[in-house]
C-alpha cells in the first residue's frame, strides 16, 4: 500500500493515530468537511500489509471503501481449509458538531484518550489491530481457524459496508464485530424499523372546516392507537426476551398541513420501532404496523423508510462458549450494529469490544486506555486457546 504509516510502538498509538484520521459519515450533519473513509481505509490496508495480511479496498461507494485483510493460512491436520472468522470493526464515525474537545488530536490524557471515534469504534479497532499484530502471521497461520479482518465503511448510516461484504463474502463460520461493550459478548439486539404513517384528507378554507376531510384529525386517532393498542400488541406478539425485554415504540416526528387556514390534506407520522427476535420470527414490525394501520383507519397507509434486523445468535455457537471461556460474559444490547446484517446472509456474529458504549457519540468522546490494553490482551487470548 502507498499509504505511509508511522511507527508505532503500542495499542495507544495505534488508537491515537486512527482518531487523527477523520472519517465521518457524510450523512445528516456531519459538522465537517473532512467526510468518508478513503484515507481512514487506506491507513487500516497499510497496517494489514505492515503485519502480514493481504489487504484490499473494495470501494462500496465512490470514496467510500471497505478494508479486507486476509492472513495467511495452513491447512488443517486433515489436509482441509480451515473454517474462517473475521475480525469487522467500522470505520466511520458519527458527526463532530457540538464537540466540546478537539475532535482529531488523539489527546492522551489523564489515562483516556480523546476524540471522535475513541469508543465507536477505532479503539475497539485498534485492539482488534494489535491483537493480530502481537500474535503476528505466523502463529496466526497456524491456528485452527483462518483469519480476516474487515474494516466496514458507513456503519453509522444504513450500514451500507455490512451489507456490501456480506452479501459478497457469506463464507465465514463466526464474525466478531467491534462496538464498546466492555469486553461482553453481545449476541443479541433489538431490530429497527423506521415507517411512516400517511393519513390523507380533503383540503378546505379554514374558515369552513366542515367542507374539508382533516388529515391531522385522523393522525390524531391512529396516534391514541398506537399509543395504547399497538404497545400491547408489540408484548403480545414479541414476548419479553430474557436480555432484551419487549418490543418498544416511539413516536418521533409528525408533520401536515400547509397552513393554519386549510384544512390539512395530508399528515405524516414517524415511528421508531425497536423488534425482538422473537417478533421478528413472528412476522415483523413493518407487517404488524401495515395490518394494525388498516384495521384503525382504512383510509391511511404505511411507508417503510429503514429496517435493520435483530441480532439473535446462539449461547451455544462454539465461539460464543470459547468467548466466555475467555472471560466475555453474554450480553443484550439495546442498539443495533453491522453484526446484524452479516447474521441476515448466514454468519453466525456477535459484538465485542473495549470501551463503554455510554462514551459514543458524545461531545468529549473517549476510552480508557486500561480498558484498550485488557481488550488487545483479550483477542490474543481468545485466539491463542481456540481450540476446535
Amino acid at each position: 500500500m502507498a499509504t505511509m504509516l508511522p511507527s508505532l510502538s503500542n495499542v495507544v498509538e495505534l488508537t491515537q493515530a486512527l482518531v487523527r484520521i477523520p472519517s465521518v459519515n457524510p450523512d445528516g450533519d456531519p459538522g465537517t468537511t473532512e467526510t468518508g473513509e478513503q484515507a481512514c481505509g487506506e491507513f487500516v490496508a497499510a497496517f494489514l500489509e505492515r503485519i502480514g495480511a493481504k489487504a484490499v479496498l473494495e470501494e462500496v461507494q465512490p470514496g467510500r471503501p471497505n478494508v479486507i485483510g486476509r492472513f495467511p493460512s495452513n491447512l488443517g491436520a486433515d489436509g482441509r481449509k480451515k473454517p474462517c472468522i473475521v475480525f469487522g470493526p467500522h470505520l466511520d464515525t458519527v458527526g463532530v458538531g457540538g464537540m466540546t474537545i478537539e475532535p482529531f488530536s488523539g489527546e492522551l490524557r489523564d489515562g483516556r484518550i480523546w476524540g471522535r471515534g475513541a469508543s465507536d469504534t477505532k479503539g475497539p479497532m485498534a485492539s482488534m489491530l494489535w491483537a493480530l499484530k502481537t500474535l503476528g502471521a505466523q502463529a496466526i497461520a497456524e491456528l485452527p481457524v483462518e483469519v480476516h479482518f474487515a474494516g466496514f465503511m458507513s456503519e453509522e448510516s444504513s450500514q451500507h459496508g455490512s451489507r456490501h461484504f456480506a452479501e459478497n463474502h457469506p463464507d465465514y463460520a463466526f464474525a466478531l464485530v467491534a462496538e464498546p461493550t466492555s469486553l461482553k459478548t453481545v449476541l443479541k439486539h433489538k431490530g429497527c424499523l423506521w415507517d411512516d404513517v400517511v393519513t390523507t384528507g380533503l383540503a378546505a378554507h379554514g374558515a369552513t372546516p366542515e367542507k374539508g376531510v382533516n388529515a391531522i384529525t385522523k393522525m390524531a386517532a391512529i396516534i391514541q392507537a398506537l399509543d395504547t393498542e399497538f404497545r400491547d400488541l408489540l408484548v403480545e406478539l414479541g414476548g419479553v426476551d430474557e436480555l432484551l425485554g419487549c418490543s418498544t415504540l416511539n413516536i418521533g416526528m409528525i408533520h401536515g398541513g400547509t397552513r393554519s387556514n386549510i384544512v390539512a390534506a395530508e399528515c405524516t407520522l414517524r415511528v421508531d420501532i425497536r423488534t425482538t427476535p422473537a417478533l421478528h420470527r413472528a412476522g415483523g414490525a413493518a407487517k404488524l404496523l401495515r395490518e394494525f394501520i388498516a384495521r384503525t383507519d382504512p383510509t391511511a397507509h404505511t411507508c417503510s423508510v429503514s429496517e435493520a434486523m435483530p441480532l439473535d445468535t446462539s449461547a451455544d455457537n462454539p465461539f460464543v462458549k470459547h468467548l466466555v471461556a475467555c472471560g466475555a460474559e453474554i450480553t443484550g444490547a439495546p442498539w443495533f450494529c453491522d453484526g446484524a446484517f452479516l447474521a441476515a446472509e448466514g454468519i453466525p456474529s456477535i459484538a465485542i469490544g473495549p470501551g463503554s458504549i455510554a462514551q459514543a457519540h458524545t461531545k468529549d468522546e473517549w476510552i480508557d486506555v486500561a480498558e484498550l490494553e485488557a481488550g488487545a490482551a483479550f483477542f490474543v487470548n481468545f485466539l491463542r486457546t481456540l481450540r476446535l
